[in-house]
C-alpha cells in the first residue's frame, strides 16, 4: 500500500488500535449483515417442525373408496379405531356395495394404506403414516448434519477466513431447495443432512466475525445473534401459518439465501484474521475504511508505514501460545469434573431448548400460535440472563434455572388437557427459563476451563450441546409410548443439570485461569480454606483474605 495514497492529518488523531475499540457506524452495517444470514439460516434450521410435522389420517378400505378417497369419509364406523388399523367388514359385505356405518364389525385388520387429510407436509408425500421415527429422523438428520458443520467449521473459519465461510455456507443453503423434487424419504433426508452439513456454519462465521470487528462488545454480539435466531423462528412460524403447503414453504426459505452472493463485495472481512495471517495491507485498507466510516482521525501516514510486527503488537496478537497436553487434562481431576458438568449442562439445554421447541406443536390449541409463544418468551430470556450473571454471579443463576425449568416441565405434563391455558403457561415458563440456561452455560463453561485448552473443551462441550439437539427431534415419539414421558425426561435431565453445578465454583469477577496448573492450585487453595473455616471458624477468614 502506497504512503501517498493516505494523505496525513495530525488533528486529534488516535492510535491504529483505537479505531477496533469505538463501535460505530461500520460496526452496525456489519453487525446487520452477519445477523441477517443467521435469521435467513435460522429458518432452514427449523424447517423440519412444520415441513415434516403430523398430519391427520387414516387407513384406506379398498372396499369402501376408489383412488379418490377423502379423508372425512361418511361412512366410517362410529366406533374409536385407530389410525394404524381398519375396520374390519361383515362377512356378508358384497363388493360393489355401497358403504355404510353399519357395514363393520368390531374387529379390526393391519392396514397397508393410507388416506391423508391433506398433503401439507412430507409425511403424505413419502407416504410416511404410522411411522414416526422416520418422521422424526428427518430433524435428527438435520442436526447430524450440523454436528459435522461444527466439526469443521472452526478449522475453515481459520485457515480460508470468517468472510468466505460464511457466504459459502449461506448461499450453499439453497440445495435445499432439491427436496421439494424428491419422493424418495431416504433421498430427502440425505438432502436435508446435506445441506445442514454445508449451512452449518453459518452461525460459527457470523459471531466469530462480529466479535473480532467490536472486541468490547462481546456480549452484545451473543445476543444480537441469538435475537437474529428468535426472529427467524418467529418469522418463519408466520410464513407457514399463511403457507401450510410444504413445497411452496421450502422455496419460500430456501431460495432467498442466494441474496448472500452479493456479500463478496458488502461484508468485509476480520481485520484480526488478516493480520494473523500475514494479510497486513488488506487489513489497512479496511482499518482505512473503517475510520472513514466511523468518521475517526488516525495518522493514516502512520498506518501506511506500519509493518507486519508492529501491527501485531498494535492488536495485541501473539505468534506463540503455550499448549497444555491432553495428558495434562487426564491428569487433572478437577479439569475432567468440570468438562462432565460443563458438557452435561450443554447437552441438557439444547436438549430442553430445541424437544420444548418441536414439542410445542404438539400442546393443545394451535400449533402456529403455540409455536410463536414458544419463541417469544425466548426473548427476555438473553436480558434475564445478562442481568443475573452480571448482577448476582454465573452459578446460583444457572443452578436454580435448571431446577425450577425441571419442576415446571413435570408440572406441565400432568396438567389436565382441559386446563390449555395453564398447561401452555407452565410449559412456556420452563422454555423462559431453559433460554436463560441455554444462554448462560455457554458463558459460564468458557470460563470454567484455561486459556491453554479453552478452545478445545469448548469444542468437547459444543459436541455434547449438539448430540442434545440430535435427540431433541425423537422425543415426540415418547408421547405415543406415555403422554407425560417427554416432560418428565426434559424435567430429570434439569434436575440432574441443576444438582451438578453444585460441584462447580463461582467464577464472577474472577480472573481467567491460564493453565490447568493455575486451576488445580485455585482448587486446593479454595478446599483448604473450606476445611479450616470448619475447623477455626469465621475468624480465621482474614488469615486467607490477607494471604
Amino acid at each position: 500500500m502506497n504512503a501517498e495514497n493516505f494523505g496525513s492529518n495530525q488533528e486529534h488523531e488516535i492510535e491504529i488500535i483505537e479505531i477496533m475499540k469505538k463501535f460505530g457506524k461500520y460496526q452496525k452495517v456489519q453487525y446487520f449483515y452477519a445477523c441477517l444470514a443467521a435469521f435467513f439460516i435460522t429458518m432452514i434450521h427449523i424447517n423440519y417442525v412444520f415441513v415434516a410435522g403430523d398430519i391427520n389420517y387414516r387407513c384406506r378400505v379398498p372396499d369402501c373408496e376408489n383412488q379418490y378417497a377423502v379423508y372425512n369419509a361418511t361412512w366410517w364406523p362410529n366406533s374409536t379405531i385407530d389410525r394404524c388399523t381398519r375396520p374390519k367388514l361383515k362377512e356378508d359385505f358384497v363388493v360393489g356395495q355401497t358403504c355404510t356405518n353399519e357395514s363393520f364389525t368390531d374387529g379390526v385388520e393391519e392396514c397397508t394404506d393410507w388416506v391423508y387429510e391433506t398433503n401439507n407436509t412430507v409425511i403424505a408425500t413419502l407416504n410416511l403414516a404410522c411411522q414416526p421415527w422416520k418422521s422424526n429422523l428427518i430433524g435428527t438428520f438435520h442436526n447430524v448434519g450440523i454436528l459435522f458443520a461444527m466439526l469443521m467449521s472452526g478449522w475453515l473459519i481459520d485457515r480460508f477466513g470468517r468472510k468466505p465461510i460464511l457466504i459459502i455456507c449461506s448461499v450453499g443453503s439453497c440445495i435445499g431447495n432439491l427436496k421439494a423434487f424428491t419422493s424418495s424419504y431416504y433421498a430427502y433426508v440425505f438432502i436435508e443432512m446435506l445441506e445442514a452439513t454445508i449451512n452449518g456454519g453459518t452461525n460459527t462465521a457470523a459471531v466469530v466475525l462480529m466479535i473480532e470487528i467490536a472486541s468490547k462488545n462481546r456480549i452484545l454480539a451473543g445476543v444480537l445473534l441469538a435475537y437474529a435466531t428468535y426472529m427467524g423462528e418467529l418469522t418463519f412460524a408466520c410464513i407457514a401459518m399463511f403457507v401450510p403447503y410444504w413445497k411452496d414453504l421450502i422455496r419460500i426459505i430456501y431460495i432467498p439465501p442466494i441474496i448472500f452472493i452479493f456479500y463478496i463485495f458488502l461484508l468485509n472481512e476480520s481485520t484480526r484474521w488478516q493480520i494473523l495471517n500475514g494479510r497486513t495491507e488488506d487489513a489497512k485498507n479496511i482499518l482505512l475504511r473503517i475510520s472513514k466510516v466511523n468518521n475517526i482521525k488516525i495518522s493514516k501516514q502512520k498506518l501506511a508505514n506500519i509493518n507486519e510486527e508492529d501491527l501485531k503488537k498494535q492488536f495485541k496478537i501473539e505468534n506463540y501460545e503455550h499448549k497444555e497436553s491432553f495428558r495434562d487434562l487426564l491428569k487433572s481431576k478437577e479439569i475432567l469434573k468440570r468438562v462432565l458438568v460443563g458438557a452435561f449442562c450443554r447437552f441438557t439445554a439444547n436438549f430442553i431448548y430445541y424437544g420444548l421447541m418441536l414439542n410445542s406443536v404438539y400442546l393443545p390449541g394451535n400449533k402456529y400460535t403455540n409455536f410463536m409463544l414458544s419463541t417469544v418468551i425466548s426473548f427476555p430470556g438473553e436480558l434475564i440472563s445478562m442481568y443475573l450473571m452480571n448482577r448476582i454471579g454465573r452459578k446460583l443463576p444457572m443452578m436454580y434455572g435448571y431446577f425450577i425449568c425441571g419442576l415446571l416441565c413435570v408440572a406441565s405434563a400432568w396438567i389436565p388437557e382441559g386446563r390449555v391455558w395453564l398447561k401452555i403457561s407452565l410449559f412456556l415458563f420452563g422454555k423462559l427459563l431453559v433460554s436463560v440456561c441455554f444462554t448462560g452455560v455457554v458463558t459460564y463453561s468458557m470460563e470454567l476451563f484455561p486459556t491453554s485448552v479453552r478452545g478445545t473443551l469448548l469444542g468437547v462441550c459444543a459436541v455434547a450441546a449438539r448430540t442434545g439437539s440430535i435427540i431433541a427431534p425423537l422425543t415426540p415419539i415418547l408421547n405415543t409410548v406415555f403422554p407425560v414421558l417427554t416432560s418428565m425426561f426434559f424435567g430429570g435431565f434439569a434436575i440432574i443439570a441443576g444438582a451438578l453445578l453444585t460441584l462447580m465454583p463461582e467464577t464472577k469477577d474472577l480472573p481467567l485461569m491460564d493453565t490447568v496448573e493455575q486451576i488445580e492450585r485455585s482448587t486446593k487453595l479454595r478446599e483448604k480454606r473450606k476445611r479450616y473455616l470448619s475447623t477455626k471458624g469465621e475468624e480465621s477468614k482474614y488469615l486467607f483474605d490477607v494471604a
